[in-house]
């Protein structure tokens, strides 16, 4: 039996100007799991987005591990009907798969935890691929799965 490797030192912090090629990278992989690609212009469109102030538009936090990116997140905050608080959306998370099982998610999401509750917003919730097992080992930890299955516009 092999020993799980440990958590590692991880830094949470909002983006900068200067992280634009390594946090195009991250998401590039994200999207690539998810088997999606995007053009050039939404990468431009929504890095611009993350850096604005519009508090319509998404969020980003970037784990850093010895001063390089190795993780994201993108979450934003919305009214609800059925709630007078808002409620927090955590759209991707993604963390360098060499570094998988050692704290990056939990970090972003718990960062995305504290964000919510300084927003008021007391819940967040996300969605995943059924197959996607090495995640919900950690969303099955720090998460509750609900019944909800997804339908959209074909």
């Amino acid at each position: 039996m092999s020993k799980e490797a440990p958590e590692l030192s991880v830094t949470i912090r909002p983006p900068r100007p200067s992280d634009r090629a390594e946090w195009q990278a991250l998401w590039r992989q994200y999207l690539a799991f998810y088997e999606t690609e995007l053009p050039d212009q939404v990468y431009d469109t929504t890095f611009a987005r993350l850096l604005g102030d519009d508090p319509r538009d998404f969020n980003c936090l970037l784990a850093e591990v010895a001063g390089k990116p190795v993780g994201l997140t993108h979450y934003l905050f919305h009214r609800h009907a059925w709630k007078e608080a808002e409620v927090c959306y955590l759209q991707d998370l993604f963390a360098a798969p060499e570094l998988r099982g050692r704290g990056i998610g939990r970090a972003l999401i718990e960062a995305v935890y504290a964000a919510a509750d300084a927003e008021g917003a007391p819940t967040v919730y996300w969605l995943t691929q059924e197959y996607n097992h090495t995640a919900r080992d950690l969303y099955d930890r720090i998460g509750v799965l609900t019944p909800f299955i997804k339908y959209q516009r074909g």
